[in-house]
Order: C-alpha cells, then structure tokens, then sequence
C-alpha cells in the first residue's frame, strides 16, 4: 500500500499552483491581460491601415491632380481612411506653395501618424523587461522565506517546511517569463509590421511629389514624362 502511494504523488491543478506562487501573481496575471489586448488592438489597427491603400490609390490621384479636381482629390482621400491617404490629403491641400512646404506638412502628418500606430508599443515593451524582473523577485521572497522556515524550524531540515518558499520562488520566475517573453516577440512583430507601413508611407510620398513636380512642370505634365504607377 505505501508502495502504490509512492508511485502516484498527489497532483495539483493549474489554479493551485498558481496560487502557491503568492501575491505576486496578481500584477503578472494584470500585465499579462494588458499585454494580450494591446497586442490584438494594435495588431488589428496596423492591418487596417495598412490595407486600405492600393497600388491604384495613387493612381487615382494623379488623374485628379493632372485635371485639376483638388477638391475630388481630397474628397478621394478622406474616402480612404488611411495614414497614407491623410498624409496624400495634406499634400493636395498645400499644393500651390513651395515643394519644402508640402513636403514638410506631409511629414508633419506622418508623424502624428506614426505615434498613433505606436500607441501601446511602450507598454509591450516595459512588459517585455519588467515581467521577468518581477519574477526574479518572486524568487528573491520565495528564498527569503525558505531560510526563514528553515531558522523557525530550529535547524531540523525538512522539505516540506521548504515547500511554501520554494512554490513561491520557482512559480513566479516561470510566470515573469510566461508574461515578458510573448510580450517581447509580439513587440518586435508590430514594429516590424509598422516599419513596413512607415515604408509605404515614404514611397508614396515621393510618388506624391513627383507627380506635383510634374503639374509644376507643364513639358513633364502633358508629355510622356509622367510618372507611371501601377504599370500605367
């Protein structure tokens, strides 16, 4: 009999273990909560934005710049919703001035664009340091309190004095990585996916000014020497 309970130890469910790890658990259960829904927030707004621009978005505009529809132009634009589209409407608006001013309020709105798009990012990545970091103090305390049990049993080492401190150690170092380390992958994925929209941005800015250089240009603008977009 004391042999078959030796061969099936007691188990303990996930809530339990959970538990045994201490108070520290509740702010990597928060962080982790926090984590998963700015990833999927963000995540969702990134892939908005960066598929409501076509390769006939500019396309369009050029036809209507080079027929001097501005207002439809804009129109065109707001239609969209964009980042691209609000930078290419900034752009429509300001044409007639200096091409330094369109291409600085063109890159004023970008930026505005861009700190919306990273909005929530800092916190992936705080979480992405901080949680393991958390952690590690868990398995500070749990040591702590171990040695503690162990003085307050008089010298006399028994495991199952060590138990409690030990749950508390080794439970919360795995719960920081568990939060820090899908927070620090899902970081790196949406700034690489926002460094690619930054680049769909640039190139469809200079693609905006070639095509203002082009109606400044009436030889460029009625001639062969347009710019071509799409293969048109």
């Amino acid at each position: 009999m004391m042999l078959l309970e030796a061969q099936n130890p007691e188990t303990i469910g996930l809530g339990s273990l959970i538990l045994k790890g201490g108070w520290l658990m509740i702010p990597l259960g928060l962080l982790s909560a926090i984590t998963i829904f700015i990833f999927f927030e963000r995540f969702w707004v990134i892939r908005q934005a960066s598929g409501k621009t076509d390769s006939g978005f500019m396309i369009k505009i050029r036809d209507l710049v080079y027929e001097g529809k501005i207002e439809q132009a804009i129109q065109y634009c707001r239609s969209r919703r964009s980042p691209v589209a609000r930078m290419i409407e900034k752009g429509i608006m300001n044409i007639g001035r200096s091409k330094a001013d369109i291409q600085a309020a063109i890159e004023n709105v970008a930026n505005l664009e861009v700190s919306r798009l990273e909005s929530g990012l800092p916190f992936l990545a705080t979480t992405a340091g901080g949680a393991p970091m958390v952690g590690f103090l868990g398995t500070v305390l749990g040591m702590v309190q171990a040695f503690m049990d162990m003085a307050a049993a008089g010298g006399s080492v028994d495991l199952s004095i060590l138990a409690s401190g030990m749950y508390t150690a080794m439970i919360t170092t795995v719960g920081g990585l568990v939060v820090g380390i899908p927070a620090y992958f899902g970081y790196n994925f949406l700034v690489a996916r926002i460094e690619k929209l930054v680049f769909q941005m640039e190139a469809n800015t200079i693609a905006f000014m070639d095509i203002v250089t082009a109606k400044e240009n009436p030889m460029i603008g009625t001639g062969g020497g347009a710019p071509n977009f799409g293969g048109r």
